[in-house]
């Protein structure tokens, strides 16, 4: 059903596209661009957040929530993916508080208790940067794009104070995800140009230059890279790209985790890493 609906909202925006690609691609970009799941909190979820200390802050004019759970040890900043919230690390903040590891975590904007509407991997780098820096973090853990977003971050800012990086699932490159986007809605070729023009007009890159793989060659930092072989979200392969360009990192490939990877198995793997 999902993907009948996704088929028939393209040819719509195909039409607009034959009056004005401009505008289609506009309206294409927005749809791309908006999470419809990562607002929902249930009442588990604000039970246990409730347990943190809670802080907002001002990333852009967007107030992000983040959440910090107090510790002795090195400082672990938890970066969630598209369409979820800082509640998806619950198993692993509980490990990692037995530990006495000092915890932050965040809701990315239009994500969890957040603010905003719309959302995208460089926005989103920007919330890394500030909130990472505020917190004196050493360690970021970041699932999905908001693996991605991380190393956006560190790209950009080099942050000299990161010592270790765990990518969970993480996209190489905006490339693919884009690309993926584009045939699930069967978006013209005419809307498919006019969007890559629309990334370069706002973003002052073609959307080719937003590979993460790419940008994680100039990365310090150790890195551990976990992805699942039948994650049918984000492909193997992507990680293959990071395995072949992010030199100083380890990869664990497992199977049957999907592209979640909320176990018992992949959290003590994470453990072993950053507390070597």
């Amino acid at each position: 059903m999902k993907k009948h609906l996704a088929k028939l909202i393209g040819i719509f925006i195909n039409l607009i596209g034959i009056f004005s690609s401009e505008q289609a691609a506009k309206l294409a970009i927005k749809l791309f661009s908006t999470p419809k799941k990562g607002k929902k909190l249930s009442t588990e979820a604000h039970d246990f957040l409730d347990t943190a200390l809670k802080e907002e802050i001002n990333c852009n004019g967007t107030s992000i929530m983040s959440y910090r759970w107090i510790g002795k040890k090195e400082t672990v900043l938890l970066v969630h993916g598209w369409e979820s919230n800082a509640f998806r690390w619950k198993d692993l903040i509980e490990n990692l508080k037995k530990l006495n590891y000092n915890i932050i975590a965040l809701d990315a904007p239009a994500h969890g208790n957040s603010e905003g509407h719309i959302f995208n991997s460089l926005a989103y780098s920007e919330c890394i940067y500030k909130v990472a820096k505020k917190f004196n973090t050493t360690i970021i853990i970041g699932h999905s794009v908001g693996g991605m977003a991380t190393v956006f971050a560190q790209y950009k800012h080099q942050l000299t104070f990161i010592d270790k990086l765990v990518l969970l699932g993480a996209p190489s490159n905006f490339t693919g995800m884009f690309n993926r986007y584009k045939c699930m809605m069967g978006y013209s070729k005419k809307v498919s140009n006019a969007m890559d023009l629309f990334v370069l007009k706002h973003y002052d890159h073609h959307p080719n230059y937003f590979s993460a793989a790419n940008f994680s060659k100039d990365i310090k930092a150790k890195g551990l890279i976990i992805h699942d072989k039948n994650d049918d979200i984000i492909p193997f392969s992507d990680t293959i790209d990071f395995k072949n360009s992010y030199k100083n990192a380890e990869l664990i490939a497992t199977t049957g985790y999907g592209h979640g990877l909320k176990f018992d198995t992949v959290n003590n793997h994470i453990i072993d890493f950053i507390s070597s």
